[in-house]
């Protein structure tokens, strides 16, 4: 895995195989299970073995984590990393120079560096950091050369001078003292107005734990929470086309819908505009309401011009099972290229998985329990390697290793046309904004949408799905505004859970 490739540090992983942490376990099945309840990155720290046992673990756990398609980076040892071919190095301020580090490692590997202050921060990303860990927040036992602690609000203004002096892209982890019981508040304390963290760093609160993987999935649910906010406000501030080719029924209401979170619609089902569409920076929703020979030709046209934009292409592929033309047609895109969300219900999802599912039109009846659609999610969004969004009830997403449940919305939605539909618009402004982790895009635009249709049917004013419309693009507005404003009380209404999937490796 190059450093181009993309990395995932919403939950990172640092080791400690100290008896006082790890006590009798086994690093490795540790490390494993939590790699399973959904660690994006891993840093193994080791500072006392001898070199040979540091070596030997390093490739037992390099092999873990390459399973699961993780990064793995060594702490300070740089040989190590060098002699086993890992992702990378993490390195502190008293171990080896960042220079000397790239000149043994060569430009392909990520190397990390440790900031406790904004002059040693700026120092890592003007010799070409790829990322900083930023601490200690607080005072932990797993570390016992803290220099100082510097709190939330250290971090943040670590975070706004990276931003100031234009290192704002480069990705940041805070470490130190964080836990589940405080893990949603450090990451709104840490948030600059003009940087956000990337991710946490643990130690204990998995290295620790009795089940560190039900542990990890908690700090997955809990980690993802807090940053939605990150990826609304990223939509206010950079406004990212959502380029909509969808049937004439919804078209204004899409439009109305991304104009609601910031975004800036337009709606052209012509490929041929599609390549120049691209180069906007926005994100593609091919949604597969009218499916004719035309429309499908179209639908490729434009899927290879944002493919080769490298841009996201959201797919909703409508009454996907209904019939033999549209089970073709979703053939037909799939082996067109690549799709960054794929988004339906549940009979949609099962088709495009393979699946022989007989819909009624667009509608779906639900035969499988939450168990088997969370596996099923899982499987497809592994085998394709992107994020499945299966729409209902309980909306579940999953990009392969993470799955998570998502309990916002109302059952308002279902009674006006083009709700799924918008969705998509939705989830397709939040994955062009914040394209560092799609599932997290995905998360946000479905718990927004849900929070709104929520906050609307409880207006008084609502009576019903013609009351409802306006004051839903009403609370889509106001969590957009709120966001900006640094509010995030609506936050607290979010209902995600991150699930355990059974025999997901086995797909």
């Amino acid at each position: 895995m190059a450093k181009t490739s993309p990395v995932n540090y919403g939950v990172y992983l640092v080791t400690d195989s100290t008896p006082a942490i790890l006590g009798g376990r086994d690093l490795c099945q540790v490390v494993e299970e939590s790699l399973r309840g959904g660690v994006t990155i891993l840093q193994y720290r080791d500072k006392h073995s001898d070199h040979d046992v540091v070596v030997d673990t390093a490739r037992k756990l390099h092999a873990i984590a390459q399973k699961y398609n993780v990064p793995l980076l060594i702490n300070d040892r740089v040989d190590v990393a060098v002699e086993i071919g890992c992702e990378g190095v993490h390195i502190g301020q008293d171990d080896m120079a960042y220079s000397e580090a790239r000149r043994l490692l060569g430009p392909d590997k990520i190397i990390g560096v440790t900031a406790n202050s904004k002059q040693e921060a700026l120092r890592a990303c003007e010799a070409g950091a790829d990322y900083l860990g930023i601490g200690t927040v607080y005072a932990t036992a797993t570390k016992k050369d803290t220099k100082s602690i510097i709190g939330p609000a250290g971090v943040r203004e670590i975070l706004s001078a990276l931003a100031a002096a234009g290192h704002g892209s480069i990705p940041t982890v805070c470490i130190g003292g964080v836990n589940a019981s405080n893990i949603g508040p450090v990451i709104a304390g840490c948030c600059s107005p003009a940087k956000a963290l990337d991710g946490v760093a643990v130690v204990s609160a998995i290295m620790a734990a009795s089940d560190p993987a039900a542990a990890t999935r908690d700090l997955v649910s809990k980690i993802t929470t807090a940053m939605i906010p990150q990826v609304v406000r990223a939509v206010a501030e950079t406004t990212p086309l959502t380029h909509n080719m969808t049937n004439l029924v919804v078209q204004n209401f899409a439009a109305n819908i991304a104009l609601s979170i910031g975004a800036s619609p337009i709606m052209a089902n012509y490929g041929e505009e599609a390549a120049d569409l691209a180069k906007l920076g926005g994100a593609l929703v091919i949604n597969m309401g009218t499916v004719t020979p035309d429309g499908l030709k179209n639908y490729i046209q434009a899927l290879k011009a944002y493919n080769d934009a490298d841009r996201p292409v959201v797919f909703d592929p409508v009454g996907a099972g209904a019939t033999t033309v549209r089970r073709n047609a979703v053939k037909s895109l799939l082996e067109a290229g690549y799709f960054t969300v794929i988004k339906g219900n549940e009979g949609e999802i099962q088709t495009v998985a393979g699946a022989s599912v007989l819909q009624r039109g667009v509608d779906s009846t639900s035969s499988l329990t939450l168990a088997e659609k969370a596996q099923l999610v899982t499987k497809l969004a592994r085998r394709l390697n992107n994020v499945i969004l299966l729409t209902g009830a309980t909306d579940l997403l999953s990009d392969g290793r993470r799955t998570v449940r998502i309990d916002n919305g109302h059952p308002l939605l279902a009674s006006v046309t083009g709700t799924g539909c918008t969705l998509g618009t939705t989830v397709s402004a939040m994955v062009s904004a914040y394209t560092n982790d799609p599932l997290l895009a995905a998360v946000a635009g479905t718990v927004m949408f849900g929070l709104a249709a929520e906050m609307a049917a409880a207006r008084s004013e609502v009576r019903g799905p013609g009351t409802f419309v306006p004051a839903f693009l009403d609370e889509l507005y106001a969590i957009r505004q709120a966001t900006s404003n640094n509010d995030f009380r609506w936050l607290a209404m979010a209902k995600v859970k991150a699930l355990e999937v059974d025999d997901a490796e086995d797909s």
